[in-house]
C-alpha cells in the first residue's frame, strides 16, 4: 500500500468519525481511552464500522491518553499500556488496506490546564513515544488544539522524532480566527514552516462554519488541508431527559463534504456527533471527485483588526506611582436596604479617596451585585469605582459579559480574583464555577483591551481596563511567593492589592520582596471594631494574626467601646506609618459598614501626604 502522502497527491481520502459519540451511545461513559484495555471488543467494533462505511483512515482511541488526563481516573501508571493497546486494536481491524493515525489530543482547551507548557510537551512526547514505538502507525494526528502556543511547541518537539506524516488540527470558536485572535491562514502558514504535512480544523464547529473558514485558506505547496467537522452545532434536546445532542444529518454531511473538497481539502473525517452513517454519506458524495490544485481565496469579511485603547483619565497606577494614593472598599449589602450603603458611598466620595472598591460576594457570601450598585451610584458621585470580579461565580460567558457591561458603563478599573470556594459561604451547596483562575481572567481582560474577545472575535472597540491582582501576604514563607507575583505580572497585572495586614513585620518583609517590581502595591489596612472582632480575626480567619501586644491592650479595655476603638485606630495608623515608608498605595477596608473609621484613617493619610508636599 502506498504511503499516506502519496495517496493524497491524487485522491481525497475519507477518515473515520467520532469514537466517544458511539461509546456513549453504547452506555460507556467514563475514561474512553481505558476501554482499550477493559472493552477492546467495543473499540474494534467501532473501528470496523467506520471501515465498512468507507473510511480510508482510522485513528487510535488515544485522544486523552496522556498522563495527567488518565490520572483523573486513576490510570496514570498505565499510559504505555493504554496507548499501545489503542494502536494494536486499530491495526488489527485496519489490516494492510486502511491507514492508522495515532491520535494525540490537546491539553489546553476551553477549560484551563494547570500544567506548564514544558510539562504539557513532556507528557505529549511520552505519549507519542509509546504510539510510535509500536511501529504500526501511518501518521500522527494532533487534534482539538485551541491554543496555538501549545500546538506549535508540540510540533517543534515532535517533528524531529518521526518521519511519519503529522496532521495538526486546530479548533476555532470564531470563523477564521483562533482563540488568540490570529487568522487561520497565519497559523497554518507557521505550522507548514514547522514541517506539518497536513493542516486542518476539527471540533466545535459544524460543516457550514468550517466551509466559511476554509474559504480564506490558500492551497499550500508543502502541505495538504484536512478537516474533521462536528456533525452540526450542539443543541439541547428537551423532549426526554434534556440531553445535549447533534443533528442526525448524514445526507447534509455528505453534501458538505463536496463543498469542503471544493475548498481544497484532501482529508475529510468527522468529529463530535458523527457516526458511520456520516462517513458513508461523505464517501458516497465524494465518489469520483479528485483534489483541486488551484483555488480562489475569499478573504474574511471582517479581518481581525485590533483597535487601540481609547484615551482616558489618569489611572490608579499612574497616580500611585507619583503620590500617596488611597482606595477604600465598601462591601455591598446583604439585604435590599441600601440606605446606609448609599450614605457611606457619598461620604467616601466627599473625601480624597482615589477609588471606591466593591467586593464580589466576598467570602462566598451573597450580596447585592456590585455592578448593579455601581450603575445606580455612578452618576451621583465623582470618585471612580474599582469592581472586584471573581471566577467562582461566573463562567467564561458571564465573565466576558460582565466586563463588557462594565466598559459600557465607563467603569475601567477591575480587581481579578479567583474567589473563595462556595462551600465556605452561606450557600455551601452552590457550585463554584472556576472555568479559569485569576491568571487567565487577567489575560482575558488584557485581550479585551486589544479589542479581542476570549474566543478571538473582533469586538470593534477596545476596552480600557486597568487590572489589579490580589495578593495575600499573610502566609508562611512570604519570601518564596515572588513566583506567584511574577506569574500574575506575566498574565498582565498592572498593580496589586493586598489582603489586610495586621503586623508590622509582614509589611517590612513584603517591602523587601516587592522592591524590584515595577507594579505598585496597595497595602490592605482594616481597622478593628472591638475586642471580640480582634479575637475572631486572630483565631478564626485563616492567615490573619494580630500582634500579642495589641490583643493584650484591647483585652485590658474590652468593656470600654470608645477606648477599644481608640486603640484600634491607633494600631491602624501605626501600620499605615510603616506602610508609607515603603509604599504609596493604601487600601482601606471598611468593616461592618463603619465608613466613619475609614474616613478617619483617610484624613490621617491625607495629613501625611500634605506634610510631605510641604
Amino acid at each position: 500500500m502506498a504511503n499516506l502522502l502519496e495517496r493524497l497527491k491524487n485522491e481525497i481520502l475519507i477518515a473515520d468519525g467520532a469514537m466517544g459519540t458511539l461509546l456513549y451511545s453504547n452506555g460507556l461513559d467514563n475514561c474512553y481511552e481505558v476501554y482499550n484495555l477493559t472493552n477492546p471488543k467495543d473499540i474494534k467494533n467501532i473501528h470496523k464500522a467506520y471501515i465498512e462505511a468507507g473510511a480510508d483512515i482510522i485513528q487510535t482511541n488515544t485522544y486523552g491518553a496522556k498522563r495527567h488526563k488518565l490520572k483523573v481516573y486513576g490510570y496514570e501508571n498505565q499510559v504505555k499500556e493504554v496507548n499501545e493497546a489503542g494502536v494494536q486494536l486499530a491495526r488489527e481491524v485496519a489490516g494492510e488496506h486502511t491507514f492508522v493515525l495515532g491520535t494525540i489530543g490537546a491539553s489546553r482547551g476551553i477549560r484551563q490546564c494547570d500544567l506548564a507548557l514544558e510539562e504539557i510537551v513532556a507528557e505529549t512526547l511520552e505519549q507519542a513515544g509509546y504510539l510510535l514505538g509500536t511501529g504500526l502507525l501511518d501518521g500522527i494526528l494532533l487534534e482539538t488544539y485551541y491554543d496555538v502556543e501549545e500546538l506549535q511547541a508540540v510540533v517543534k518537539a515532535l517533528r524531529p522524532l518521526t518521519e511519519l506524516p503529522i496532521i495538526a488540527n486546530i479548533s476555532l470558536q470564531e470563523v477564521g480566527l483562533t482563540a488568540s485572535g490570529q487568522s487561520v491562514v497565519e497559523v497554518f502558514s507557521q505550522l507548514v514552516l514547522q514541517g506539518v504535512d497536513l493542516v486542518g480544523l476539527n471540533c466545535h464547529l459544524g460543516p457550514y462554519h468550517m466551509i466559511q473558514a476554509l474559504k480564506q485558506i490558500p492551497l499550500f505547496a508543502q502541505a495538504y488541508l484536512a478537516v474533521y467537522p462536528n456533525a452540526s452545532l450542539l443543541s439541547l434536546d428537551t423532549t426526554e431527559e434534556s440531553t445535549y445532542q447533534f443533528s442526525s444529518n448524514a445526507e447534509y454531511f455528505g453534501k458538505s463534504a463536496v463543498l469542503l473538497a471544493k475548498e481544497g481539502v484532501r482529508l475529510i473525517g468527522g468529529c463530535c456527533g458523527t457516526t458511520p452513517a456520516h462517513i458513508k454519506a461523505a464517501k458516497r458524495a465524494l465518489k469520483g471527485m479528485t483534489p483541486i490544485d488551484k483555488k480562489q481565496v475569499t478573504p474574511l469579511v471582517e479581518e481581525a483588526e485590533l483597535f487601540p485603547r481609547n484615551s482616558k483619565g489618569e489611572s490608579l497606577v499612574d497616580k500611585v506611582k507619583r503620590e500617596i494614593t488611597v482606595i477604600a472598599e465598601l462591601d455591598p449589602p446583604k439585604t435590599l436596604d441600601i440606605t446606609k450603603f448609599k450614605e457611606g458611598i457619598q461620604a467616601l466620595d466627599a473625601s480624597n479617596i482615589a477609588a471606591i472598591t466593591f467586593a464580589d460576594n466576598s467570602l462566598a457570601r451573597t450580596r447585592i451585585c456590585n455592578l448593579s450598585l455601581a450603575a445606580v451610584m455612578k452618576n451621583n458621585i465623582s470618585t471612580p469605582f474599582l469592581l472586584h470580579l471573581t471566577c467562582r461565580d461566573h463562567n467564561m460567558i458571564g465573565l466576558q459579559s460582565r466586563l463588557l457591561g462594565m466598559d459600557v458603563l465607563g467603569i475601567d478599573h477591575v480587581l481579578a480574583i479567583t474567589g473563595d470556594p462556595s462551600k465556605i459561604g452561606d450557600f455551601p451547596g452552590a457550585t463554584s464555577v472556576y472555568d479559569v483562575t485569576s491568571f487567565k481572567l487577567i489575560e482575558l481582560i488584557k485581550g479585551l483591551n486589544r479589542g479581542q474577545s476570549y474566543s478571538g472575535a473582533n469586538l470593534k472597540k477596545a476596552t480600557n481596563f486597568t487590572v489589579a491582582a490580589a495578593f495575600n501576604p499573610n502566609i508562611k514563607n512570604l519570601a518564596r511567593s515572588g513566583r506567584l507575583i511574577e506569574k500574575k505580572i506575566d498574565s498582565g497585572a498592572d498593580y496589586f492589592i493586598t489582603q489586610p495586614i495586621f503586623k508590622e513585620e509582614v509589611i517590612e518583609e513584603l517591602a523587601k520582596l516587592t522592591s524590584s517590581y515595577e507594579q505598585p502595591f496597595f497595602i490592605g489596612i482594616m481597622p478593628i471594631t472591638s475586642y471580640n472582632n480582634a479575637v475572631f480575626l486572630h483565631n478564626e480567619v485563616r492567615g490573619i494574626e494580630l500582634s500579642s501586644d495589641f490583643l493584650n491592650s484591647l483585652e485590658a479595655v474590652k468593656d470600654d467601646k470608645e477606648k477599644c476603638q481608640e486603640l484600634a485606630l491607633e494600631e491602624s495608623k501605626r501600620l499605615i506609618d510603616v506602610a508609607l515608608q515603603h509604599f504609596n498605595g493604601i487600601y482601606l477596608i471598611t468593616p461592618f459598614m463603619r465608613y466613619d473609621l475609614v474616613l478617619e484613617l483617610s484624613d490621617y493619610i491625607d495629613k501625611i501626604k500634605q506634610a510631605r508636599i510641604l
